[in-house]
């Protein structure tokens, strides 16, 4: 009627915990993870940083909202863009998106 003895397992596998195996679809995951999202968009701040740091007076530039202009200032955090003759626009640094070949503003004006 009741079960005499019970005999534990004693053929084991893992002591407890994930193996290598087990762990190998999350490493991966992150992996591809990393080349796909995480390093284009360091790559792209890389490459944003440094034309700000390389922009002039002189440079035509696209701004935040799609303003288009001619910086006539740099300061440390802020850029001065002439719009139209006589009407400039001061932007914090970071809201420069582009900067454009020399020309683009008169082809683009006419």
């Amino acid at each position: 009627m009741f079960v005499s003895i019970a005999f534990a397992q004693t053929a084991g596998g893992a002591a407890g915990g994930m193996d290598i195996m087990g762990m190998l679809p999350l490493v991966l995951l992150f992996v591809l993870l990393y080349f796909l999202m995480i390093r284009p968009q360091a790559k792209k701040q890389k490459e944003h940083k440094t034309m700000l740091e390389a922009l002039q007076k002189g440079d035509e530039v696209v701004a935040g909202g799609g303003v288009l202009g001619k910086v006539i200032n740099v300061g440390e955090q802020f850029v001065t863009i002439e719009v139209s003759s006589g009407i400039e626009v001061l932007v914090q640094k970071p809201a420069v998106q582009t900067v454009l070949p020399k020309g683009t503003l008169k082809s683009a004006s006419t």
